[in-house]
């Protein structure tokens, strides 16, 4: 393999072209996974605009762009996916066909080990050394959303009559719902941003925006739009204030979902899910294929999806004593979190746990 590492100010408009190029095909190619907009040259330039250490790694085969391998490292040469934390896709964008060597790839990346958490499937060079895989929901609307909506109302009859009434009960108690599925105000951007940082507090967990990186991250990619990729705010408005938003990324077939949230005097309504059916809608109208709700594993995604997808997580690794060390100190903190997350008895006190601990913050 003939691999170069550029930084992403250096990646040039041809190889940038290619990569996108790489996508577009993805699903005619059969290999639908690569369509995912985190996985687009885009976000990855984003993202190292907010982070230092972001490279692109160009394997070329005859002098014609093969693969793009997208990482951040540290001066110690340990490897991340690209936003590792926040994206919920990560591999190699290549042509059909291509193969590679994990380890030689590394070598020439300068890296020990490289980490990921959401592995997309058909990675068979980095599956091999993944220590678990996950579902990850999605929402088929290929076939448009009366199609989808007939087969929630089968599948899920008392959540799609429930939510379906309290949209019309909304609309009767607030003055009309209203649904804007390509919101470009930016203050309705800073309300979302607002009420999920507040959800992360209410419930104990660790505010995401609270890191000025992130914020810097959303923001960018709000303003960022082409034919292939776009930030994307989707807002429930009733009686023309805002009740639930979302914000994610999307490509030509998907919607990544990335950051819901609702304004909590509403809660009695569930806008959040009444949200989500029209954004369903709203993706059918616009021609994607499926929402990708991303891994973990929620109530609301259980009865919302038509299907699974799965990723993975794990470390390539070489034979190197970082590696050795990192990969020792993260493994038990990986493993203790994914048995929590699994297994009700253990999560549900850890979840009350965390919620007790958010209205102590609240309280201070």
């Amino acid at each position: 393999m003939d691999i170069s590492v550029r930084r992403p100010g250096e990646l040039t408009a041809a190889d940038r072209a290619a990569w996108s190029a790489m996508q577009a095909r993805a699903v005619e190619d059969g290999s639908p996974q690569l369509a995912n907009p985190f996985l687009a040259p885009e976000f990855t330039l984003a993202v190292g605009r907010c982070r230092r250490g972001t490279r692109i790694a160009v394997v070329r085969e005859e002098g014609v762009p093969a693969a793009f391998f997208p990482y951040q490292r540290t001066s110690l040469g340990v490897g991340r996916a690209v936003g590792l934390g926040v994206s919920d896709a990560q591999g190699l964008v290549h042509r059909p066909g291509f193969q590679w060597d994990a380890r030689e790839l590394l070598d020439a990346c300068g890296l020990s080990l490289w980490e990921f958490d959401h592995l997309v499937e058909g990675q068979k060079p980095f599956e091999a050394s993944a220590s678990g895989s996950f579902a990850s929901p999605v929402i088929d609307v290929e076939q448009g959303f009366p199609s989808y909506l007939a087969q929630l109302r089968k599948q899920s009859p008392k959540f799609t009559r429930t939510t379906l009434a309290k949209e019309r009960r909304l609309g009767r108690d607030a003055g009309g719902v209203r649904y804007v599925h390509d919101e470009r105000d930016p203050a309705v951007l800073r309300r979302l941003i607002a009420w999920k940082s507040a959800q992360y507090r209410r419930t104990g967990r660790s505010d995401r925006f609270a890191r000025p990186w992130i914020s810097h991250l959303v923001e960018q990619l709000f303003h960022t739009r082409s034919a292939s990729f776009g930030g994307l705010l989707s807002v429930l408005y009733a009686g023309g204030r805002p009740v639930a938003a979302h914000f994610g990324l999307r490509s030509p077939t998907v919607l990544a979902c990335w950051f819901p949230a609702y304004d909590p005097d509403f809660a009695k309504y569930s806008p959040g899910l009444v949200l989500h059916v029209r954004m369903a809608e709203g993706a059918a109208a616009a021609g994607l294929a499926y929402l990708d709700l991303g891994r973990g594993g929620k109530a609301y995604k259980d009865s919302l999806k038509t299907r699974e997808l799965s990723v993975s997580e794990g470390w390539v690794t070489r034979r190197h004593p970082v590696a050795l060390g990192y990969r020792a100190r993260r493994a038990p903190v990986r493993a203790l979190r994914n048995a929590v997350l699994a297994r009700p008895q253990l999560f549900e006190p850890a979840d009350r746990l965390l919620k007790q601990v958010g209205r102590l913050r609240r309280g201070a």
